[in-house]
This record gives C-alpha cells, sequence and structure tokens, in this order.
C-alpha cells in the first residue's frame, strides 16, 4: 500500500477540479470495463485518493464559508460559521 501512496503523492498539489475531473476519468473507465484486472485495482486505489482529496478540500472549503446575519432593518451586522456544529 506504501508503493499506492507513493504514487499518488501528487495528488496533495491538485485544485478541486483536476482532482474532480481526473477521478470522473477513473470511474468512466472502471464502469466501461475493459481495463485488465491489476489496472484496474491500480486506477480504483488512486480513485479512493482522489476521493479523499476532494473530500478534504469541500470540507476547508465549507468551514471557510460564513452566513451573513441581517438586522431587523436587513442591513448585514456581521457573520456566523453557516453551519455549527
Amino acid at each position: 500500500m506504501a508503493e499506492a501512496a507513493k504514487k499518488n503523492e501528487d495528488i496533495a498539489a491538485m485544485s478541486f477540479e483536476q482532482a474532480l475531473a481526473q477521478l470522473e476519468t477513473i470511474v468512466g473507465d472502471l464502469e466501461k470495463g475493459d481495463v485488465p484486472l491489476n489496472q484496474s485495482i491500480e486506477i480504483y486505489e488512486r480513485g479512493e485518493a482522489l476521493k479523499q482529496h476532494c473530500e478534504k478540500l469541500l470540507k476547508a472549503a465549507e468551514s471557510r464559508i460564513e452566513k451573513i446575519r441581517l438586522d431587523r432593518s436587513g442591513r448585514p451586522e456581521g457573520a456566523e460559521p453557516l453551519d455549527p456544529e
């Protein structure tokens, strides 16, 4: 598994859009079913790493989003986390 992690080191530098596009390609290739078994396993592992990276980036983005609070007259008066937990 350490070898798979080494092959996927480039994922950490990818933007969300890059990772998602590559993940979509992998899913498409796997759905076609014409990929040899060994290659299917390798690209599945890469897909899993891409999925985890996308989830991490989404969580980071969600934590930065704020909900604007409005006063009674509808004017902004401050901000709070969008979804406080």
